[in-house]
């Protein structure tokens, strides 16, 4: 794992989210503290100051003479997170100087219609979303309010994966991606949040569908 200058808890937390999206740790799955250390190259310290950080977000959950685990995925979390996530980006989308949505728009708008072409690989259209997102907010000039997004939309990739391969919904995001796109084009910066909005409720609906399925 690479070092930066950020606290070692810090980034060990976020190695471990990143692997919870990517599938590789599974809901319930219980946490070998000694073999993850090793596998992190981290001692044990920093290790349990990072798994305490993520059972305070819920994202694991631990039991007396048993460890930690990682927490079952659950629709109710899912619902909260989106809306959280959605808020958020549409309050760090008013903050961003018009200028610089300008500026963006009409990159943000190719994207969007690249990816919502038939001939468009899933797997590179999964790849695209939080780029395209991140692109978006590139100019909000808080700090703290994007690592807060970005912290969140971690815990949120693992719900992410039960939609993996589904064409049609991709597609779909990538339409509602072209209509924020569009209005930001047109300088209509209310109506680009309004669109965003519904990017993240319609995602939460599609993946709640699954969850519940």
């Amino acid at each position: 794992m690479p070092i930066e200058r950020r606290p070692l808890r810090e980034q060990i937390k976020d190695e471990i989210l990143e692997r919870l999206g990517r599938g590789e740790f599974a809901p319930d799955q219980p946490i070998n503290e000694m073999a993850l250390a090793a596998e992190l190259g981290v001692s044990r310290t920093p290790l349990r100051e990072a798994l305490i950080g993520l059972e305070r977000e819920g994202i694991i959950v631990s039991e007396r003479g048993k460890g930690f685990r990682f927490a079952p995925m659950s629709p109710g979390e899912f619902h909260d997170l989106t809306t959280i996530v959605a808020a958020l980006e549409s309050l760090a989308l008013e903050l961003t100087d018009p200028d610089h949505l300008r500026s963006v728009a009409p990159r943000l708008l190719e994207e969007a219609r690249a990816f919502s072409v038939p001939e468009a690989e899933y797997e590179v259209i999964e790849r695209y979303d939080d780029a395209w997102h991140d692109l978006m907010l590139s100019g909000c000039p808080n700090e703290r309010l994007m690592d807060l997004i970005t912290s969140l939309k971690l815990t949120m990739h693992r719900y992410e994966r039960v939609v993996v391969g589904d064409r049609e919904v991709l597609e779909r995001s990538a339409q509602e991606h072209e209509r924020i796109a569009e209005r930001l084009v047109a300088g209509d910066v209310p109506g680009a949040v309004e669109a965003l909005k519904a990017n993240w409720m319609s995602g939460k609906d599609r993946i709640t569908k699954r969850l519940e399925a």
